[in-house]
C-alpha cells in the first residue's frame, strides 16, 4: 500500500471519471443504434395491461421534441448497463492503490457481481413487478376507457424503476465488500434492521408508481429479503478477513 499526494489523487479521479464517461458514451451508441427494439421492449408491460383488460392502449408524444428525448434516455439507460462492469472497474482501480494484496484479490469477484446484481434487479422490475403493475393500474375501468399515455412519462416510470431495482440489488455485493474490507459490520446491519424496515418501506413507496398494497409488497418483499442477505454474506465475509490478514 503505497501514499501519494492529493493532487495526484485528484488527477488519477479526474482520469478515471472521464474514461467512465468515454465508456458510457461508446455504450450509449451502441444502445441508440438498437432504440426501436429497446422501446419495443420496454412497451411491452403496455401491451400486457392491453391484452390482459380488453382496451387499446396508445403510446403519444405530446410536443416535437419528445421522441427524440425519449430515445436519447432510453439510450442512456442502455448504454450504462452496457458499460457499468467498465466504470465499476475505474471506480476499483481508483481505490486500489489503498489496498493490501489480500484486499486487491476482490476485484473481479466484485465486478462479476456488480454487473450481475444491477441486471437482475432491472430484470425483477421488468419482468416480476410491471407486469402486474401495469394491468391493474389500467384496469380500473376496464374497456370504459382508451388510455392516451404520454411515452416520456412512461418510459421514465419504467427506467426509473428498473434502475433503482438495479441499484438496490447491489446491496449484497456491497456489503460483502465493505464487510471485507472492515469498513462494515453484520452486527451492525443486524442491530438497526428496524430502522432499515423502515428506509426500504419509504424507498419502495416512492419508486412504485401505485398506491395498492399488492404492489408495494411485490417490492418490498425483495427489498427485505436482500438486506438479510447482505447480513448473512457480510457475516461470512468477517470469518474469511483473519484467515487472509494472517496470510
Amino acid at each position: 500500500m503505497k501514499e501519494a499526494p492529493l493532487v495526484e489523487h485528484l488527477e488519477e479521479l479526474r482520469a478515471r471519471l472521464i474514461w467512465a464517461l468515454l465508456a458510457w458514451a461508446v455504450g450509449l451508441g451502441v444502445a441508440w443504434a438498437f432504440r426501436v427494439q429497446l422501446l419495443a421492449w420496454l412497451k411491452r408491460p403496455l401491451d400486457l395491461a392491453a391484452e390482459q383488460n380488453g382496451i387499446q392502449v396508445n403510446l403519444i408524444v405530446l410536443d416535437i421534441t419528445e421522441p427524440f428525448l425519449v430515445s436519447l434516455k432510453v439510450a442512456a439507460f442502455g448504454g450504462l448497463v452496457l458499460a457499468l462492469p467498465f466504470i465499476v472497474y475505474q471506480v476499483w482501480a481508483f481505490i486500489a492503490p489503498g489496498l493490501y494484496e489480500h484486499e486487491k484479490r476482490l476485484a473481479v469477484p466484485f465486478l462479476l457481481g456488480a454487473g450481475f446484481s444491477f441486471a437482475l434487479g432491472a430484470l425483477f422490475a421488468y419482468y416480476g413487478f410491471l407486469p402486474f403493475a401495469v394491468p391493474f393500474l389500467l384496469g380500473f375501468l376496464g374497456d370504459v376507457i382508451t388510455p392516451q399515455i404520454s411515452i416520456g412519462r412512461y418510459m421514465g416510470q419504467v427506467l426509473m424503476m428498473m434502475t433503482v431495482m438495479g441499484l438496490v440489488f447491489e446491496m449484497p455485493v456491497v456489503s460483502y465488500l465493505l464487510a471485507r474490507l472492515g469498513l462494515l459490520s453484520s452486527d451492525f446491519l443486524a442491530r438497526n434492521w428496524r430502522i432499515a424496515v423502515v428506509l426500504l418501506l419509504t424507498l419502495a413507496a416512492v419508486i412504485t408508481p401505485t398506491v395498492d398494497v399488492v404492489s408495494l409488497a411485490i417490492v418490498t418483499g425483495p427489498l427485505l429479503v436482500l438486506y438479510w442477505i447482505s447480513v448473512l454474506v457480510a457475516r461470512v465475509a468477517e470469518r474469511r478477513r483473519p484467515k487472509e490478514e494472517a496470510a
